[in-house]
């Protein structure tokens, strides 16, 4: 039967964070939550900001029970959402998918169960199955990057590029930054996937030092490749050749930034607190008359010594 307690059409605005909720505190209602793995530093700050919201939203709504499941892989994904409705009937469904492809597939035939589908982050391979999409700004993520890149290197100048994962968000995170410095004369001398793992960039750098004698930057496109893809740099005794820029703010690369690190002029913005921001909107939808559908994206801001300060959270996860 189609869950009954989401109204569909209305764009997400933040306002309705602030709604009442009085008109259906009695009735019950189970979320699943399935991310991935903090496998790294930025999983491992959206783990916990799922996990500190789950807490906090459980004591606020009584009525409300969370399934939480994490995964080291696309399979095992599939397989906690599958047990999700077979054996906890769940009445919405939060997903940062593992990869898109994989979870395609799953998610939609949770959706044709009648179930509330909100995606994250990564979105899936067929546009439109999910009822409410919540994520950063990837293609401003890449083009912010890009356009520092434009500004900041000369006609000529060549980078290599540390893709993440084979997911839509990596492609339009790609394609920005490539359409931003269309023009400028920087040569891409190539692009590889690094996983967003600080081990598989250290492997990937290795291999881009071995193969180019000049390389003048370096898009990690992620502060855990950065930071795998700076110690392959430092290994190789080639530090002041080439300066890198990765994304999210982890506080470790925000704070070399504040003190004005050669090697990290810059980064860009990529919360992994947005976990919350779907988490709360899901359980909204099903505890009022809120509409939450929609998309809701969380903008990406340049990060440069001059404001560096304003993203400083030392006691942050990530």
């Amino acid at each position: 039967m189609i869950r009954r307690h989401f109204l569909a059409g209305v764009a997400v605005v933040g306002a309705a964070l602030g709604t009442s909720v009085s008109a259906q505190e009695a009735e019950e209602f189970t979320i699943g939550v399935a991310i991935p793995s903090a496998t790294h530093g930025f999983m491992g700050g959206l783990n916990f900001h799922a996990q500190d919201t789950i807490a906090r939203l459980e004591k606020t709504y009584p009525q409300l029970t969370f399934v939480l499941a994490t995964a080291g892989n696309a399979g095992k994904m599939v397989n906690d959402i599958e047990d999700m409705v077979a054996t906890r009937d769940i009445d919405a469904l939060v997903v940062l998918p593992f990869e898109s492809e994989p979870l395609t597939s799953p998610v939609q035939a949770v959706k044709e169960a009648g179930i509330w589908v909100t995606v994250v982050d990564r979105g899936l391979s067929v546009p439109g199955i999910e009822n409410l999409y919540v994520s950063g700004d990837n293609p401003g993520f890449g083009r912010t990057a890009g356009e520092y890149f434009k500004e900041n290197l000369e006609s000529g100048s060549k980078i290599v590029v540390l893709r993440g994962i084979p997911t839509t968000l990596d492609n339009e995170r790609v394609d920005a930054f490539t359409a931003a410095i269309d023009g400028s004369g920087i040569e891409v001398l190539d692009m590889q996937f690094g996983n967003w793992n600080r081990d598989d960039a250290f492997n990937v750098m290795q291999d881009f030092l071995s193969k180019y004698p000049e390389i003048d930057a370096v898009w990690a496109a992620d502060d855990d490749m950065a930071v795998g893809a700076m110690e392959a740099i430092a290994q190789a005794g080639r530090t002041e050749e080439m300066w890198i820029m990765g994304g999210a703010g982890m506080k470790e690369i925000i704070k070399r930034i504040m003190d004005k690190d050669p090697q990290l002029p810059a980064n860009v913005t990529y919360p992994p607190a947005q976990i919350s921001t779907a988490i709360e909107l899901t359980a909204l939808g099903l505890v009022s008359s809120t509409p939450v559908s929609g998309r809701f994206i969380i903008g990406s801001q340049l990060v440069t010594p001059e404001n560096a300060e304003q993203f400083y959270f030392p006691d942050s996860p990530f």
